[in-house]
């Protein structure tokens, strides 16, 4: 299988590159600071670089924190490219679609989000799904493995860093190598519509610290402990990822962060 990476330099982009590649599958890894450059949020270069690659399936990761043409308008152009080439596309989304004030998000839940990132992601699903009704689209949530941000954020406070953990910020994290090997099943088997890959522990940034610092030795009673709530309304509180449903369909096992840490 030839398969094209958007955001290919990326934390989960890279993953699922090199996983592609160790199967044994033709694999390039596109981004803007890649040897092959792609500029997601400009349309003229995803049509010309997935007419030259001619993937058989486009695995989009490419997305901007702050920036809505790449998240949002970014991920159009890439089913429009996709679309065209005639290859398959996996989208990968966010649990950020969501407010956090429903007690648990299932693959059939609308997204409402509260920030402009969750409203980029929001953007970004509806357009693949309207350019390209066959799309996969994995929502995810927090990733987690070595380097990550959250890892080096834990050790950047234990270290005397300023900066807080939330302990009602209530995510289900998932690996990146589970989440990269969940994407790539994926993208074999081709099924259309909506799957959430989340971790099937429900906890807080606060306890992530605590797990990730009591492996790595480090202080955390040096980390301060805050609450997100505190900055007012709008804030994503609880965002419980219900992924039961597209796990009975994997292989791949998606661990809970309390196993894998």
């Amino acid at each position: 299988m030839r398969i094209l990476v958007t955001g290919g330099t990326g934390y989960l982009g890279s993953a699922a590159a090199s996983q592609a590649a160790a199967a044994g599958h033709d694999v390039m890894g596109v981004s803007r600071s890649a040897a092959v450059r792609l500029d997601v949020a400009e349309l003229a270069e995803c049509r010309r670089v997935v007419a030259q690659v001619a993937p058989d399936v486009v695995i989009h990761t490419a997305y901007g924190q702050d920036d809505w043409r790449t998240t949002a308008e970014g991920a159009a152009h890439v089913a429009i490219a996709a679309g065209e080439s005639g290859a398959h596309l996996v989208h990968v989304s966010s649990d950020a679609v969501f407010s956090g004030q429903a007690p648990a998000y299932d693959e059939s839940a609308i997204p409402d989000p509260v920030n402009r990132y969750g409203a980029a992601k929001a953007a970004a699903e509806v357009a693949v799904r309207a350019v390209l009704p066959a799309a996969t689209i994995v929502r995810t949530s927090l990733i987690l493995g070595p380097d990550s941000f959250m890892e080096r954020l834990v050790h950047n406070l234990a270290g005397g860093a300023d900066g807080v953990l939330f302990a009602d910020d209530i995510r289900c994290p998932v690996h990146r190598d589970d989440l990269a090997a969940a994407v790539l099943e994926l993208a074999a088997e081709r099924p259309a519509g909506m799957f959430h890959c989340g971790g099937p522990d429900a906890i807080s940034r606060a306890d992530i610290g605590r797990l990730i610092a009591r492996r790595d030795g480090l202080a955390f009673d040096r980390i301060r402990i805050g609450s997100r709530a505190s900055f007012g309304p709008g804030q994503q509180l609880d965002l419980r990822l219900d992924s039961r449903h597209t796990q009975g369909l994997l292989r791949t096992r998606l661990r809970g962060a309390r196993e894998f840490l």
